[in-house]
């Protein structure tokens, strides 16, 4: 006789993102479709054929807690200070610090660490000479710091977020590119709903808008070159999209049991029903051009929810606005609804946000609850040319107020990483 499972709800939700400090800014800008796209600050970009990004403005970043932790801003990166500003937001509308037995909360968080600067690499190669390395130059040389190594450890994240807020459970590092923050979250949500935890801290963090971060995805030709403004770059699924807008940012949800949560009383915005997970086992960078894998993440996510494809009423889409993303992911939706796809809105938030990489699936989880309790579909803005082979609903350009209560969030990852959740509005 199969194991009755624990149900998972949210009680809470943070994000910073290039159009917003907090997820009500975000959710706000978005709505109205604004941009949060420009010319990048963060390095010289002189001589690249993408110059833009979605960059965070840095008065934005919450400075650390340090009362629980002296010295760790030393290993804290530039995302992972991203990730506690939206933890801080989420920890705190949960009411996280009233969960006592700490031993039961975890971190389930989708990072890729820090890249290291042009100016840390042109240290390294003044201590090699004649063939060896200078390490006891290195460590006398006060440009560089151990902790700089630390930094560029994923797991380092989570070690850093469970000790600043005292979560003491299960803490996994995922590192899986742009499935990342989906799959944290849905790793946690099958942490918490096996019994294994009760409260899961879980989300994801990108910063990668540094050269090194930067020039591998312009190697291989995946960011737009040619846009009429860095607002109108990012375009999913419209017919003149020619690369993804990379972006930095943050999102976190917090999970928890439902008997948990109603026991002390917690606001309960959403629950999650279903997780799924696959592998395209395809190409390194390339989705499969059938949508294998993403139609197995989708139709794993509607299985472990017990939700039947009529019940699901929009799709927040991965839309990445690259040329074979946005073909891929229409026809692996149209071969999971089959003819009802037609009548499924599907939007990309990509088209404002920019691409946030491990962040994005976690951001758009969580603006898909805020959509679902707002009675707001996003839009997918710059859709202005419409692509034959592209043909579903895409909301284009305008927001939607229309009353909807299951939802599937997207997310397909280099490597053929695939994830799909399946979220629904809870009944107060």
């Amino acid at each position: 006789m199969p194991q009755k499972k624990d149900r998972v709800v949210v009680t809470g939700y943070g994000m910073i993102t290039p159009i917003g400090k907090n997820s009500r800014e975000t959710f706000e800008n978005a709505r109205k479709g604004v941009s949060g796209i420009s010319l990048l600050r963060s390095f010289d970009t002189a001589g690249l054929p993408c110059r833009i990004g979605g960059q965070i403005d840095d008065g934005w970043i919450n400075g650390l807690p340090l009362g629980r932790l002296q010295g760790v801003e030393k290993c804290t990166s530039r995302g992972l200070r991203l990730m506690i500003t939206a933890t801080a937001e989420a920890a705190g509308s949960a009411r996280l610090e009233e969960v006592g037995d700490r031993g039961r909360i975890g971190v389930s968080l989708g990072y890729h660490g820090e890249n290291p600067t042009v100016e840390d690499m042109v240290l390294f190669s003044r201590h090699y000479a004649e063939g060896a390395w200078d390490v006891d130059g290195l460590s006398r040389d006060e440009a560089y710091s151990f902790f700089k190594f630390f930094r560029r450890k994923p797991d380092v994240a989570t070690s850093v977020l469970s000790l600043l807020y005292d979560c003491r459970g299960a803490n996994l590092t995922v590192v899986s590119a742009c499935a990342a923050g989906s799959q944290a979250i849905g790793e946690a949500f099958r942490a918490i709903r096996d019994g294994r935890a009760d409260v899961m801290v879980a989300g994801g963090c990108e910063a990668s808008l540094n050269f090194a971060g930067f020039i591998g995805f312009v190697l291989i030709r995946a960011l737009v070159e040619k846009y009429p403004s860095a607002q109108e770059a990012s375009r999913p699924f419209d017919r003149k999209r020619n690369g993804f807008v990379m972006s930095e940012g943050a999102g976190v949800l917090i999970l928890e049991n439902l008997e948990h949560a109603l026991g002390r009383n917690a606001p309960i915005h959403a629950e999650i029903l279903g997780y799924g997970s696959s592998a395209d086992a395809y190409r390194i960078t390339d989705l499969h051009p059938k949508g294998e894998g993403a139609v197995m993440a989708i139709e794993g996510a509607l299985s472990d929810s017990g939700v039947s494809k009529d019940r699901i009423q929009y799709i927040n889409a991965h839309g990445t606005s690259t040329l074979q993303n946005d073909l891929v992911e229409t026809q692996a939706i149209k071969r999971v609804f089959g003819e009802r796809a037609r009548e499924i809105p599907v939007s990309s938030n990509k088209s404002m946000l920019g691409h946030t990489i491990a962040a994005a699936g976690s951001i758009e989880a969580a603006l898909t609850v805020m959509g679902i309790n707002n009675s707001v579909i996003l839009p997918t803005i710059n859709h202005e040319f419409p692509d034959p082979k592209c043909d579903l609903d895409y909301v284009p350009n305008v927001a939607r107020e229309v009353e909807h209560q299951i939802a599937l969030s997207n997310s397909f990852g280099f490597g053929g990483q695939n994830a799909c959740l399946c979220i629904a509005k809870f009944p107060n």
